[in-house]
């Protein structure tokens, strides 16, 4: 036990005791720090877990308190999507406002709050450079290798052996190694769809989705999306019985940026819809790794008898995120998708596939994540609870089942490009709601990202967003009222 859980537990153990009882105020950070002897990091590390749990309160300019046993613990709310989308198609232009946000982030001067990528440390990268550099040895002897597609057959085998003990059987054959899962979406969606098409996306969706449909010439249309089960399959299915429809983009498990898992029942019906009209599904699973359940989720393409799922993943989300090496096994697709990689890009690097498969060979992946996973549930706990904290009544934000980003919805009318610019100014990313839509549907939401470990710096950045989020409303109510 670390020594902010082991102070998270004593008081844990105080408030059930009855020696603090409901209403109390706990000393605060700085006395406890003094009294215990320890740093204040670890005391906003333990307080902050205890709000997560429901046990204790922050009140602003207050402190910590006990919470009265009926009053409503931080849990999420559920209101997290503005009104229905109209099913109708758009043209996509959301590169230039993602590629300003990434060159801030990329700056290295900002807290990364906005960043789509996980903290680096969370990974075995010494790990990994030891491998590349073994191989790297052996290259410089027998000189570097082609890999041509589908890619390195040692990597295809370790993947093809990841998913059986996941509990899902596939085709070694099937699989395409990529640049990455954005290279993997690209090629599928190039496969199955032309310029002009309308290609079906959950709403909000991963920007990333909106940038393969942007490079194409296609045009998104965006379908309604629950916050707990994912996309709406009935009102999908009422878009498919009046117009066409050449594709259906998703993002079934701890989607970015929701972070729900679609419940089986609904990829099944999905699936099903998608067969009775011979329907394409680009399916991107980057994120099925990091589960906070204690059993790995499982995809659509397990329940695809006509080869019509197209699934695309990564290690970038949970092993080596600088390595960028995806994967697709695109089903009725798949030479297409490989003579698509060949066109596009030819290979992938060598080194990094070899010292993929060599890590997942003998180096222990599954140790890895069961420690990248505590972790981020945690945070996301901790992230959660500092968001309810500080930020303005009437926030509310996303459950995410798995991977590293809440989804926050900011009360009307304040507007999340203000507070971005803001925050900005102030040395704070943040990812602004308008990145996840081709709509303005999503003008006062925000999405956060947890995965970077839980500092006085983050705490203050969030008390500062918080602060600002504020002043804006306060600001954007006054002007709507004005008008």
């Amino acid at each position: 036990m670390k020594l902010y859980q082991k102070l998270a537990a004593d008081l844990a153990h105080q408030i059930a005791s009855g020696v603090l009882r409901a209403g109390d105020k706990l000393p605060s950070i700085r006395q406890t720090h003094r009294q215990q002897g320890v740093s204040v990091t670890t005391v906003v590390r333990a307080y902050s877990l205890l709000e997560s749990q429901g046990l204790i309160e922050g009140r602003p300019q207050s402190g910590y308190f006990v919470r009265h046993r009926d009053a409503p613990s931080p849990i999420p709310d559920t209101g997290l999507a503005p009104s229905r989308p109209e099913p109708a198609s758009a043209s996509v232009d959301v590169s230039r406002l993602v590629l300003t946000t990434l060159r801030a982030i990329g700056s290295g001067a900002a807290v990364p709050l906005g960043s789509p990528y996980p903290d680096p440390r969370l990974f075995p990268l010494q790990r990994l450079s030891r491998h590349a550099q073994a191989i790297g040895r052996q290259f410089t002897l027998l000189g570097v290798p082609d890999e041509l597609p589908p890619g390195n057959p040692e990597l295809i085998r370790q993947i093809a052996r990841r998913y059986l003990e996941n509990g899902a059987r596939v085709d070694p054959a099937e699989i395409v190694v990529t640049l990455g899962a954005t290279e993997a979406i690209n090629l599928c969606l190039q496969a199955v769809a032309r310029p002009g098409d309308t290609i079906a996306v959950e709403s909000p969706t991963y920007y990333a989705m909106l940038h393969a449909i942007e490079r194409l010439g296609m045009r998104a249309l965006e379908v309604a999306t629950d916050p707990e089960t994912g996309i709406d399959v009935d009102a999908l299915a009422s878009i498919l019985d009046h117009q066409r429809v050449a594709a259906c983009m998703v993002m079934p498990n701890f989607q970015n940026p929701l972070g729900y898992q679609m419940p089986d029942a609904n990829k099944r019906a999905l699936v099903a819809l998608a067969m009775r009209h011979d329907m394409p599904i680009i399916e991107s699973d980057v994120y099925h790794e990091l589960h906070y359940g204690p059993t790995h989720p499982g995809s659509l393409k397990r329940y695809d008898r006509r080869g019509l799922v197209l699934h695309c993943a990564s290690i970038s989300k949970s092993l080596a995120p600088a390595y960028r090496i995806g994967w697709a096994m695109p089903g009725r697709y798949r030479d297409q998708v490989e003579k698509l990689k060949f066109l596009n890009t030819l290979t992938t690097p060598s080194i990094p596939q070899r010292a993929i498969a060599a890590y997942l060979q003998h180096d222990g992946y599954e140790r890895h994540l069961r420690r990248m996973r505590k972790m981020l549930a945690q945070q996301a706990r901790m992230m959660m609870a500092a968001v309810h904290r500080f930020f303005p009544a009437g926030t509310r934000t996303s459950n995410p089942r798995g991977g590293y980003v809440l989804w926050v919805r900011l009360p009307p009318p304040l507007d999340a490009m203000r507070l971005y610019r803001l925050a900005l100014a102030r040395g704070i990313t943040v990812g602004p709601g308008h990145m996840f839509s081709t709509g303005s549907g999503y003008h006062n939401f925000i999405r956060l990202n947890y995965s970077y470990t839980w500092s006085p710096e983050i705490e203050q950045a969030l008390i500062t967003l918080g602060k600002l989020a504020t002043t804006c409303l306060r600001q954007d109510t006054a002007a709507a009222r004005s008008r």
